[in-house]
């Protein structure tokens, strides 16, 4: 439904209309905000922490994967919820809007011990904030969501049908019944999705005679991890599952570098009241059947525009004076803030991989200084090619080890980086710059100029396995964007585009 490092969703809807939010851990802007009419169709309106204010930045003790996990979204009273957690310094905190596009208010403080909260009201007003608590289990407590005061609890609620890490609680009062969605089983390959109900939001709780009501675990099916979801009922009564998911690939144990996805498939009832739900399909059918391919991203930013696009995310915070749009009308200049990739504090501006195979083309002009186009996991998982000091070069950072791969000189001034990701056949388009192969989910190549050009040969092309969680570890895709670690940068333009494997 959301394709690339979009994890964790939670899902409202307001009218005819459906906002979407998910986990962006340590990126800035924060909690990337999607809207849809149709449950399939999404565009990005925003982020809702998209402003220094609203958290201290870069944040307290920052670590990839760090940062803010599992939103909630709801809408209550005319007002628009977020209640969330950044585990790198405050714990859980609400957010509150008019209107979703924002702007978002600064944050509100819960003492709460633990994460993935949860908010649901009662018709009398009384809100029920669910989370999974420190010591395990999910806990619940009755706050004021405008003060941020505990007014009850926390208490033990429910620990979930045996699976391990019960967490992701999201509370629904459906008919005569309170529901306790959760997740088990760990965001790994067990990861899976159980509910219980009760009579009120204290319980006592009666687990689903079917637990897990989903779980893709050891099945064939192309998407996995399926788990940590959220309801959501359409205007015809039909009812539907927001889920992530990821998509491995390659040779065993299979490996996946998208990051977890947001998935959506469809819940029915049984006659005892307890909901049914069908297997992630490899396509989605919006309500009422019409079947509809998920939408590419925009492809080409000529950073013509008084400010960054919604999409374009920074690790860790994004200091005034690291970039601009204003400096060279018409260019992004980048300035750095650090001399390597290899640790915080950099400089770097980017968008999340959301295909399989694609290409991404960058007009720039390196100047004095030195950066280029990075295709990032964390510090110590990336790869880039870099410009600066007369010279093109490939540096590939796996775990401890660091490397230059390969180079060129190049006269100065303007020129074309470009970086294709494929998975049509394995084999490198250059086997003499490789082992000849590879067993990684895809091959990651560098370019000097237009790969499409008759006569184009990529600098280096190098295994995309070193570039997965299942390698590198923690909660987040790929992200590749513009960065500069030397002086001054110039982007003119960027271009991300979705390719037929065959084509990359």
């Amino acid at each position: 439904m959301i394709s690339g490092f979009h994890p964790d969703p939670s899902v409202c809807r307001v009218g005819d209309d459906y906002y979407l939010v998910c986990s962006s851990f340590e990126y800035f802007p924060g909690l990337p905000l999607f809207h849809s009419k149709d449950l399939v169709h999404w565009e990005q309106i925003g982020n809702v922490l998209d402003r220094p204010g609203q958290l201290p930045l870069p944040l307290p003790g920052s670590k990839a994967s760090g940062g803010l996990y599992a939103p909630t979204i709801r809408h209550h009273d005319g007002r628009y919820w977020v209640v969330n957690t950044n585990v790198d310094g405050g714990g859980n905190f609400v957010v509150s809007a008019e209107r979703p596009e924002g702007p978002w208010s600064d944050p509100v403080w819960i003492d709460l011990p633990g994460i993935d909260p949860d908010l649901a009201w009662e018709e009398d007003g009384t809100c029920w904030c669910a989370f999974s608590g420190s010591a395990g289990g999910i806990n619940m407590a009755r706050i004021d969501p405008v003060k941020g005061e505990v007014l009850e609890g926390p208490f033990a609620t429910w620990s979930g049908s045996g699976l391990k890490y019960p967490e992701a609680p999201h509370l629904y009062r459906i008919g005569d019944w309170w529901y306790l969605l959760i997740a088990e089983g760990g965001t790994e390959r067990g990861h899976s999705v159980s509910v219980a109900r009760g009579r009120s939001p204290r319980g006592p709780w009666e687990g689903a005679p079917a637990n897990p009501l989903l779980s893709h675990s050891g099945t064939a099916r192309s998407i996995q991890n399926t788990g940590h979801a959220d309801l959501v009922e359409a205007p015809d009564g039909s009812w539907w599952m927001v889920l992530l998911g990821v998509r491995p690939r390659g040779f065993t144990p299979d490996v996946h570098v998208l990051g977890r996805e947001t998935f959506l498939t469809p819940v029915e009832w049984d006659e005892d009241g307890w909901p049914v739900v069908a297997p992630v399909p490899e396509s989605h059918a919006a309500p009422g059947g019409a079947w509809h391919p998920v939408p590419a991203p925009p492809a080409r930013d000529d950073f013509d525009g008084p400010a960054l696009a919604p999409h374009w995310i920074s690790p860790f915070a994004r200091p005034e004076g690291s970039w601009s749009l204003t400096e060279r009308p018409g260019w992004l200049v980048l300035g750095a803030t650090g001399p390597t990739l290899d640790r915080p504090g950099y400089t770097f501006v980017g968008r999340r991989q959301q295909h399989h195979d694609c290409r991404v083309t960058a007009a720039i002009d390196p100047g004095t200084g030195r950066g280029g186009l990075c295709v990032r996991l964390d510090e110590a998982h990336h790869y880039e090619v870099e410009a600066g000091n007369g010279e093109v070069r490939v540096v590939a950072r796996i775990g401890p080890l660091r490397q230059t791969v390969a180079g060129r000189p190049v006269p100065a001034g303007p020129l074309t980086l470009a970086v294709t990701i494929r998975t049509s056949d394995l084999v490198p388009a250059s086997p003499e710059l490789t082992d000849g192969g590879t067993t990684g989910p895809d091959t990651i190549a560098f370019w000097l100029g237009d790969p499409g050009a008759p006569d184009a040969r990529p600098l280096a092309e190098l295994d995309g396995r070193y570039l997965s969680t299942e390698v590198a570890c923690g909660f987040t895709g790929r992200v590749i964007g513009m960065y500069a670690t030397e002086g001054t940068v110039a982007f003119d333009w960027f271009e991300y585009s979705p390719v037929p494997a065959s084509s990359v």
